[in-house]
């Protein structure tokens, strides 16, 4: 095996890495190459012992940025004390993180292998030259017999390699090492060939991405994505298309990539046998020329020209709106966001009703950006449709999306629909996306909101923005793991806008319409077709997504849930500031009541409805210094981010849900520091723990450290609900002011419109029940009366005409604190 030696001596020459030829410009370093020697020495697991069982032990290796193989040292029989002295090599780049897991295993009649002891630890510890002994152990620090523990002990040598050095691609977090692309050819006489004798062609690269693959009657050209430094070796064989013992023979075919010329096709004879032959043509390709994923923290070059030309928009708008004597500077243009929450069809109603009444107070020009989240997000991709929706009457949107919600809804899951559905999906599977029930809730949304097929798709949305027409939409998801992880114990935002979609954590996008293709270390491999509008809102709306555990912790209280949170990432911060120790020792959790225990906890973190997408990040490496980065550590919410072998680019797919079910905003995207929000008006739309949401984005922001004002409000305040509540921090100049309006029936009981008394007559249309248990806008409630409809879109309505003053009142004093800080800026 190539990158992998056992037990001899071996020429590290023969381990060059060629280096890459081309270097994308974020970084132009180069970065030698290691040896790595890995020397199993003894273990003793005595507190496993007892009178009548025996123990055959090994261990097993486990370094994936070196290797995708998992090693095995040889079983020792039958004691608690094995020795080995056993020697593995790998080839590292010293550049990225390098944690290598060890686990000290048992066999066991019942699961096959009983993991006594795990061992995570970082090579970045070790230095060049002289060899170092670790003992990994699980000693009691009041142990009074010092030979009763448990404890692996290994010896660790990291050795210079001769040769040249390769280039890699970083943004100081993720890393893209060297691709080598390998190109094989059947010809086309041959494959009939062979399919006529009833056999094929299997091809297996096991360090690919592709793995193998086989030929057919149509399939006779096949591409390898490698990376170089795991050695990566062409297998070929042929085989009855009907298996039996007979076929399933040896490789005949073993062919290391680096004897092959870059750039340049060979043509070579594999054996058919019985004296037949066929040709094949293979070429191997430098593949790290470029990357398809931008690395990069700041924003993209298109939604910086949209920027460009949103600042005249909007510095136009505010010069007409206030009378401004003199026109604003670029520098002096606030940027206004507007940022809304989830909350079913209650949320997307009320969203119309207040994007309507901004409108009416010319202050739809005066906004950059608008990010929905979960029910919100559905009048935002409805409104995005129209090329200049912020200038059409609101009206119409209003009148479209009600005929909607009052049409008969009868045949939205009936037999012929779901035949239709089915059809469309299976047709969605050929074309290569993931099969998910996602997909389904996202057809069955379609036709409860469109009275067809809806062909946009969110690219299509960048004729909305090509002028700087409309305010910039954001759209979210958090990304779980899809099994046995709470989402409470990890998730990353991901942002969705009409160019890019990235994972905020990693600095980390691709172009919206590439999105759901499949990649590997930063190449596409495989152009997927971009789906429709409904599938992203499937993703972005998924009321079904979370695990039991997930529903457990809300339903018992989400103030408890906001607290436990709070205390966990006040440990983490702790510990990352603290921990110098480059190991992990610890004793996996034995289940006293067997495998009943395990089935049990997979049902309770189990998502059997969940969304899959391709991972355009599968592939990445992390920069060894990645947990220094500020970008990265800004956007780190759970203790998996100090693990980097658990982190997404390790894995194949992405797991989406719904931001509702950690915190139900996407206010989070707005407080990009590359984005620079000064204003922020907060539409809530929860009904159950009234300002709730900006105070669990206030406690968020001040954990992680980002500029938010914070959550102040007396309890005169709580108790008599204001419609408007403004935020800010004058000590912290970088964080935004903040209007907050819930969504609550105030002044509205009364006024018909501000100023404006109720007769007799009207007193019942100011009567909006918002009572979360008995309302009639709950958040699962998708059918509405017309009454209840215009009550609610009226009241949201109101309540932001009520707060035109306090909005105006913001707005100008962020004018002037732009104005103060171009005149020091000038000064300077």
């Amino acid at each position: 095996m190539d990158g992998v030696v056992q037990n001899h001596m071996i020429d590290p020459s023969n381990w060059l890495r060629p280096s890459l030829l081309a270097l994308f410009p974020l970084q132009n370093q180069l970065f030698p190459l290691s040896l790595l020697s890995v020397k199993i020495l003894k273990a003793s697991i005595i507190t496993t012992y007892t009178r009548y069982s025996t123990s055959d032990c090994y261990v097993t290796l486990h370094l994936p940025t070196a290797s995708r193989e998992i090693f095995k040292t040889q079983t020792v029989r039958n004691s608690y004390y094995p020795v080995w002295n056993e020697t593995f090599y790998f080839r590292i780049q010293t550049k990225i993180k390098n944690i290598i897991q060890l686990e000290v295993c048992k066999m066991d009649p019942d699961t096959n292998c009983d993991i006594q002891l795990i061992v995570l630890f970082d090579l970045s510890k070790l230095q060049s030259g002289s060899p170092v002994l670790e003992k990994f152990s699980l000693k009691p620090k009041t142990q009074e017999q010092p030979d009763h523990y448990d404890f692996l002990e290994v010896e660790f040598k990291l050795s210079d390699m001769p040769g040249p050095p390769e280039q890699l691609i970083s943004n100081g977090v993720l890393v893209a090492c060297g691709l080598s692309i390998l190109d094989v050819k059947v010809s086309k006489e041959d494959n009939e060939k062979v399919l006529k004798a009833k056999k094929f062609l299997v091809f297996s690269v096991e360090q690919s991405y592709e793995g193998t693959q086989k030929t057919s009657k149509n399939l006779d050209s096949f591409r390898f994505h490698c990376i170089k430094s795991f050695g990566p070796v062409l297998k070929a064989k042929i085989q009855n298309i009907l298996p039996n013992k007979d076929s399933e023979s040896d490789y005949s075919l073993i062919l290391p990539l680096k004897l092959l010329p870059v750039g340049h096709q060979v043509k070579l004879e594999l054996s058919t046998g019985k004296g037949g032959t066929l040709e094949l043509y293979l070429q191997v390709i430098d593949g790290s020329q470029n990357l398809d994923v931008r690395l990069g923290y700041e924003l993209c070059p298109d939604e910086q020209d949209f920027l460009r030309k949103r600042k005249k928009v909007v510095a136009d708008a505010l010069y007409k709106l206030f009378n401004l004597g003199e026109e604003l500077q670029e520098d002096e243009v606030p940027v206004i966001a507007l940022l809304a929450t989830g909350g079913g069809i209650r949320a997307m109603i009320s969203l119309y009703a207040h994007l309507s009444a901004f409108q009416k107070l010319n202050l739809l020009d005066c906004i950059t950006y608008i990010t929905s989240a979960s029910g919100s997000t559905w009048t935002l991709t409805h409104l995005n449709r129209h090329m200049d929706w912020s200038h059409q009457s609101f009206e119409d949107h209003i009148h479209n999306i009600k005929r909607q919600l009052l049409k008969n809804k009868n045949d939205v899951i009936s037999n012929e629909r779901l035949k239709k559905y089915h059809k469309e999906l299976s047709k969605r599977i050929e074309a290569g996306h993931l099969s998910s029930f996602t997909a389904l809730w996202a057809l069955v949304q379609e036709t409860f909101f469109y009275d067809g097929i809806n062909r946009t798709k969110l690219s299509d949305q960048q004729q909305a923005l090509d002028q700087g027409q409309n305010p910039f939409p954001i759209y979210t998801a958090i990304n779980v793991k899809e099994e046995n992880i709470k989402t409470f114990d990890f998730r990353e935002w991901v942002e969705f806008n009409p160019y890019e979609v990235g994972l905020l954590k990693y600095g980390a996008q691709i172009r919206s319409e590439d999105f759901d293709s499949e990649f590997f270390m930063g190449k596409m491999v495989k152009k997927n077709p971009e789906s429709r509008i409904c599938y992203m809102e499937g993703i972005w709306t998924n009321i079904f997504s979370p695990n039991l555990l997930d529903c457990l912790y809300w339903t018992t209280s989400t103030e408890e849930f906001w607290k436990r949170w709070v205390k966990d990432m006040s440990i983490k911060h702790e510990n990352y500031s603290s921990s110098g120790y480059s190991a992990t020792v610890y004793k996996p959790p034995s289940h006293p009541c067997g495998n009943l225990c395990e089935i049990f906890n997979d049902i309770l973190t189990d998502r059997p409805l969940r969304g899959e997408n391709y991972n355009f990040l599968q592939g990445f490496d992390f920069d060894k210094d990645y947990l220094h980065q500020k970008e990265f550590m800004t956007w780190s919410d759970t203790e998996f981010d100090t693990s980097s072998n658990k982190l997404t680019p390790n894995t194949k797919s992405l797991c989406l849900i719904d931001v509702g079910f950690f915190m139900n905003n996407s206010g989070i995207s707005l407080l990009k520091p590359e984005r620079n929000v000064d204003i922020i008006i907060f539409l809530d739309y929860e009904m159950s723990g009234i300002l709730k949401q900006m105070e669990m984005t206030a406690e968020y922001c001040e954990i992680q450290g980002i500029p938010f004002p914070k959550f102040h409000v007396s309890e005169k305040d709580r108790k008599d609900m204001k419609e408007c509540y403004v935020f800010s921090d004058e000590d912290n100049p970088k964080a935004p002011i903040v209007l907050c309006f819930p969504l609550i029936c105030g002044t509205f009981k009364e006024y018909s419109a501000p100023g404006v008394k109720r007769t007799p007559s009207e007193m019942q249309d100011g009567n909006v029940n918002l009572k979360k248990d008995i309302s009639p806008y709950q958040t699962l409630e998708v059918t509405y009366t017309e009454e209840n409809l215009n009550k609610l879109i009226n009241l949201c309505s109101y309540n932001i005409l009520y707060s035109k003053d306090l909005i105006f009142q913001a707005i100008q004093s962020a004018m002037q604190k732009k104005r103060q800080d171009g005149s020091r800026n000038d000064k300077q």
